[in-house]
């Protein structure tokens, strides 16, 4: 990202071929995210999503298949959080000038979209975080257990006696 690229045209100006920028397929993260919902931007079913792919992924996934990608710094509109984590968006060449794909088994959106899905858990970086995930999820619920108890009680005690001193109407009944 060294050299400086000329601003996109409109998508839909005359004569443009599929190999200009502007008739690349736009991937946003949000597409393959798993906690999302279909209103907040997921484009896949649950079974083939990802938890919080990132862009750098997909770039990644996408440039082992030897496809045209380009990085864009944008943030998906239906994106609730501003941060950096969560910006970028790729585009890819599918299509070649004569309308022919790029590549056979990946013509359409939704077929890169299924490989995506499908790829990104195998990546190393996952699989550090899948073995961190259930190492946390082993620990917190070795001590989740105790320390559940023993905040089942605290809140008991607090909340026993009722003689709560905040202001307002009181205990409705």
């Amino acid at each position: 990202m060294a050299h400086a690229q000329a601003p996109l045209r409109p998508f839909n100006t005359p004569g443009l071929l599929h190999s200009d920028r502007e008739r690349w397929v736009c991937i946003y993260p949000a597409y393959l995210n798993r906690k999302k919902t279909r209103q907040e931007g997921r484009r896949l079913p649950l079974a083939h999503c990802v938890d919080n792919p990132t862009f750098q992924e997909i770039r990644d996934v996408l440039q082992v298949l030897k496809l045209n990608v380009i990085v864009e710094n944008k943030l998906y509109t239906r994106e609730k959080s501003k941060e950096l984590a969560y910006r970028g968006r790729i585009r890819v060449q599918l299509r070649q000038d004569d309308g022919e794909p790029v590549l056979e088994e990946y013509s359409t959106r939704d077929s890169v979209l299924l490989y995506l899905g499908d790829t990104i858990p195998q990546l190393k970086t996952r699989m550090g975080r899948a073995e961190n995930a259930t190492l946390l999820q082993q620990a917190s619920s070795s001590s989740g257990g105790a320390g559940g108890s023993g905040g089942g009680a605290g809140g008991s005690s607090s909340g026993g006696g009722g003689q709560s001193h905040k202001k307002g109407k009181g205990k409705r009944r």
